[in-house]
């Protein structure tokens, strides 16, 4: 089982916790992960990061489809990964919502699934350098031939030699799209998906996989999952204060008719819970929408308590089929205490 590092989003100013990075990578992480929604970026923190560490993998996690080209994110990506020591990166990539996608991107919903197929072939055959990328495909094509368009664009090769096996791993959450993932990708970044739920989603994935022609298996792929860690002796006091950050997921990332994570806590069991909290968080009364978050929701998604307890919880995330853990922005006493439980 491997071990990740979260940096989560940046808030108001820009900062990286360099300290538990340089931690992480001592303590035998694996890999380090950024995300981004619309305030800082996915990409650049990476390449500080790279510049003050030496082995620890370079993930984003996820980077927005529509945040950028396909043609962009892959040389961003090989660019990264050639100045790091090649090996070192991994492109995360995800669908984010129609509020931010049109809101935000100012680009159209369209059809995310398609978009995502293209996408990652596009970058697949820009690094391969197989030779001038052409991609005619149903949502995005190389050369631009569509509205606007000169009529003089011409399919080009990368001039940088890069990594031509850079992995993508894709943030997916319905049952299309997870096959998908399973379909064209080399991991899957999981999204709500406890030791308790795994079993289904595995199937999903594996049901993808199984359209593969590559034979890659299952065994083959990489299943992420970003878990909350506490080392406490107070586990209602811990779990109270995951409330707030649950309550404006399930309330609020994402309009009142489309919200993946209101969804991914209905499809855990909590319907009810989750309408609820929607409710209560859209008409500003957000301490009550975070009181409203079940325990056992939240107790399900993490692991908190003393060591003891976390040793025995994280053997059940061990035996569910994930091969990494991502944790965001631990304590320095929570990153010393998984590593010891991880490497017995």
């Amino acid at each position: 089982m491997k071990l990740g590092f979260d940096t989560g989003y940046s808030g108001a100013r820009m900062a990286l916790p360099m300290d538990k990075i340089l931690l992480a990578e001592k303590l035998g992480f694996d890999s380090v992960w950024t995300s981004e929604s619309y305030g800082s970026d996915a990409i650049s923190p990476l390449a500080f990061i790279a510049a003050r560490t030496k082995r620890l993998r370079l993930g984003t996690g996820v980077a927005q489809l529509a945040a950028r080209t396909p043609a962009n994110l892959a040389m961003c990506a090989q660019t990264i990964d050639a100045l790091a020591g090649e090996g070192r990166m991994v492109v995360g990539l995800g669908v984010s919502g129609p509020q931010i996608v049109e809101g935000w991107y100012g680009q159209p919903w369209g059809r995310p699934a398609a978009r995502l197929r293209d996408y990652v072939a596009i970058m697949r055959k820009i690094w391969r350098r197989e030779g001038p990328v052409a991609h005619e495909g149903s949502e995005i094509s190389l050369p631009y031939q569509g509205p606007g368009s000169s009529g003089l664009g011409k399919p080009l090769k990368s001039i940088l030699h890069g990594n031509p096996d850079i992995p993508i791993v894709l943030g997916t959450s319905t049952p299309g799209n997870v096959r998908l993932t399973g379909e064209i990708a080399d991991g899957w970044l999981s999204m709500h998906v406890t030791p308790e739920t795994a079993p289904r989603h595995l199937q999903t994935l594996s049901e993808g996989v199984a359209r593969r022609t590559d034979g890659r298996t299952l065994k083959d792929f990489e299943i992420i999952t970003n878990v909350g860690l506490t080392v406490t002796d107070d586990v209602k006091g811990a779990l109270d204060k995951a409330r707030p950050g649950i309550a404006l997921y399930v309330g609020g990332m994402g309009a009142q008719s489309t919200n993946f994570h209101k969804d991914a806590m209905v499809e855990r069991g909590f319907a009810a819970e989750a309408e609820r909290i929607q409710e209560l968080f859209l008409a500003g009364r957000k301490d009550e929408a975070a009181a409203a978050v079940p325990e056992a929701f939240l107790d399900a998604g993490a692991l908190i308590g003393p060591p003891a307890r976390i040793k025995e919880r994280f053997a059940r995330w061990r035996d569910a089929g994930f091969t990494l853990l991502c944790f965001s922005d631990p304590t320095e006493e929570a990153m010393e205490t998984i590593s010891k439980i991880a490497r017995r």
